[in-house]
């Protein structure tokens, strides 16, 4: 009775980029092969379908040898295992620790808990990413939140040290520790146009300004949590719109920067009560955990929305947000530059990144 084996010997481990992604993007073998086939691999290296079907396992074997190491990307350089020369070990820790924007758009401020890992199926029919891919998408998300959340010092920082990313994935997992800690509402349909870059984007906006770690980038917890304390003086901002002589001000001002500038001054003259108290009212709500969820519905709802019925362009909103922005250091009694400064500049980053008009 003779028995085939077949047998590889070698010393580099052989990894082909184009199977590694059949393999994260959650291929079976035989998904994969057929893909190679199509695309005339074995015309180049003059190989039958059953050699490319025992290349195909064999590299899928390895792969998932490796991925133990890919939880822990540290761990891959310092095994003997497989000899992986450094700059495929880079693109071995990128390519898994990559998402898709559709998939994480749909878990995007959820809780990175079992509940939320059983509805997968139903994202992966959602949106056609495999539900072997949604799985390892959600745990890297997991993985990192867990290793990074007890961590001192910034986010980002600890994410790339961690997990030896680029830098721009590391943001980018940092947007989304800080809206799984958060709990930011992105699901409602009002909020459907938004992509994750531009929620990303706001995500960095606020690690930057309205943490802890905006101010001391060496305290517990820094680049998760919103400072409570600046939450609390944007309270102080309400005497801005329940002050009739400063909101009567406050547009004076504005709407003589504007004038002559933009077709849609009328708009902006007529409404500006009504948006300015908008902006200021969600300052004065953010002590409450509700309506910190509810920051971008209410951006949307109190500000984006109106503009947008207005027909503003991004130029109009450009403009009107730096003037009402600016125009507040020069009213006599209002004593809250600092905090306002602080506030107006995520709120206007964000709006800008927001509107698509």
């Amino acid at each position: 009775m003779s028995v085939e084996l077949d047998v590889f010997v070698g010393n580099t481990t052989i990894m082909d980029e184009e199977v590694y992604q059949f393999w994260l993007d959650g291929y079976t073998v035989n998904d994969a092969v057929k893909v190679r086939m199509e695309g005339g691999v074995l015309e180049e290296c003059e190989a039958s379908a059953e050699v490319l079907r025992s290349d195909t396992m064999d590299q899928y074997r390895t792969f998932q040898m490796c991925e133990r190491l890919l939880h822990s990307p540290a761990k891959l350089a310092n095994q003997l295992l497989f000899q992986i020369p450094p700059h495929r070990q880079v693109m071995l820790i990128e390519r898994y620790y990559t998402f898709d924007g559709v998939f994480v758009r749909e878990v995007l401020g959820k809780k990175l808990s079992k509940g939320t890992k059983k509805d997968l199926d139903d994202v992966s029919a959602k949106t056609g990413v495999t539900l072997k891919s949604c799985r390892r998408q959600f745990d890297n998300f997991k993985r990192v939140f867990k290793v990074v959340e007890e961590l001192k010092g910034p986010l980002v920082e600890n994410i790339r040290q961690h997990f030896l990313l680029s830098d721009k994935l590391a943001r980018d997992y940092a947007a989304i520790v800080f809206f799984a800690n958060n709990r930011f509402e992105t699901g409602k349909k009002k909020l459907h146009y938004l992509t994750f870059q531009d929620f990303a984007f706001c995500a960095g906006q606020l690690i930057s300004n309205w943490t802890v770690g905006a101010l001391d980038n060496m305290v517990e917890d820094m680049d998760v949590d919103l400072e409570k304390e600046f939450l609390q003086d944007l309270k102080e901002l309400k005497i801005l719109i329940t002050d009739k002589d400063l909101l009567d001000q406050h547009k004076s001002l504005v709407c003589t920067a504007l004038r002559g500038k933009t077709k849609a001054f009328n708009e902006m003259e007529a409404n500006f009560k009504n948006l300015s108290r908008g902006l200021v009212n969600i300052a004065a709500k953010l002590t409450n955990t509700k309506d910190v969820r509810d920051f971008f519905i209410d951006l949307v709802e109190k500000f984006i929305e109106p503009c947008r019925s207005d027909k503003w362009t991004a130029g109009d909103m450009r403009l009107y947000l730096t003037h009402y922005t600016n125009s507040a250091h020069i009213l006599d009694t209002f004593k809250h530059q600092v905090v306002w400064d602080r506030y107006m500049g995520v709120i206007k980053s964000c709006i800008l990144k927001m509107y698509h008009d």
